[in-house]
């Protein structure tokens, strides 16, 4: 069977500026991969990342350089082989899995032998800003039953102290975004805990989380940065007890899956994280995040428009994909 694959690109609008410890942007900018064949198209969306080293040409440019071989009929398992974990094998790993859904008439979760999703409950995250900013963030986030502080170093007890005191209904996680140093979770620690603080994601850079191996943190560390396939795991071993699985990571839900089920095997909790990006990139994450620990699927959120149809959200609650936007 005949497959042309191609790429497009996408500009989402955030509600007003969403800022982390490494800057601010008020767009998000993806690329949709669709797969034609037999007349239906699977789709996949991909976040390029400037952390990774990744550009909206460069992942476009890889997405492009399979086009024959997808043509010739490399299917999910060749393309593992073809590109490495990463944006763009993300967008065709998952445009892949919503084509065969489609010719197959069943469910992406059904194909992937999954149980069938239920609805989960995501995180709501509150930009980086000032102490001022981050309180009102929190008082008009309130309602939400988990939040995630975006951090970034000096400040960031007094930021805590307010988002707590205008959200104390909230759970509360954080994420540094690598901009900590062991002072900081020397610093921070304690405090963090008293403030129920449940998680701490990413605190150091991932070349430098060396550091963590014997530090005893009294909140618990996620990885991020520093995971982000099975062969990472190894690296996180002794410094982290949740590790965050996010598809333009993994570089698709193929590996994705697996990236679960090997960290549960080797004693991880799991977090299911997104970047700033539509529906359609969220749609695959949720078989992911069954189960998981803590979901961070709120991307769709923080954007002005997204695609129609959408996911749903009921509040916090992220209802699985119709089969009209994927799988």
């Amino acid at each position: 069977m005949g497959r042309q694959l191609s790429v497009r690109e996408a500009v989402w609008p955030i509600r007003g500026v969403f800022t982390i410890s490494r800057g601010s942007r008020t767009e998000a900018r993806t690329l949709i991969a669709e797969v034609a064949a037999g007349g239906l198209v699977g789709r996949g969306e991909c976040t390029p990342y400037a952390r990774y080293g990744e550009s909206l040409d460069s992942v476009r440019a890889q997405i492009e350089s399979v086009a024959s071989e997808i043509a010739a009929g490399a299917d999910r398992p060749a393309l593992q082989a073809l590109l490495p974990a990463g944006a763009a094998r993300n967008a065709i790993d998952c445009a892949l899995w919503d084509l065969e859904a489609k010719l197959a008439g069943v469910p992406a979760w059904a194909l992937a032998g999954l149980p069938e999703p239920s609805p989960v409950t995501t995180v709501f995250t509150l930009s980086l800003g000032s102490v001022e900013s981050m309180g009102q963030a929190a008082r008009e986030a309130a309602h939400h039953p988990l939040l995630k502080l975006k951090l970034t170093g000096d400040g960031d007890l007094e930021r805590v102290q307010a988002v707590r005191a205008n959200a104390p209904a909230s759970r509360l996680v954080v994420d540094a975004n690598e901009a900590w140093s062991i002072g900081h979770l020397e610093r921070f620690g304690s405090a963090f805990a008293e403030l129920g603080v449940e998680l701490i994601e990413q605190p150091l850079k991932a070349a430098e989380d060396g550091a963590l191996k014997g530090f005893r943190s009294p909140i618990p560390l996620c990885a991020d940065e520093s995971c982000h396939d099975t062969a990472s795991l190894e690296h996180c071993v002794g410094k982290y007890a949740m590790v965050n699985i996010k598809l333009d990571k993994t570089g698709g839900l193929t590996e994705a899956l697996r990236l679960r089920d090997a960290a549960r095997e080797r004693g991880f909790t799991v977090m299911v994280g997104c970047m700033v990006a539509s529906s359609l990139a969220m749609a695959p994450a949720t078989l992911v995040a069954q189960g998981a620990e803590v979901v961070d699927l709120d991307g769709p959120l923080l954007l002005a428009q997204d695609h129609d149809p959408a996911l749903r959200y009921d509040g916090a609650t992220v209802w699985p994909p119709d089969p009209s936007l994927w799988g």
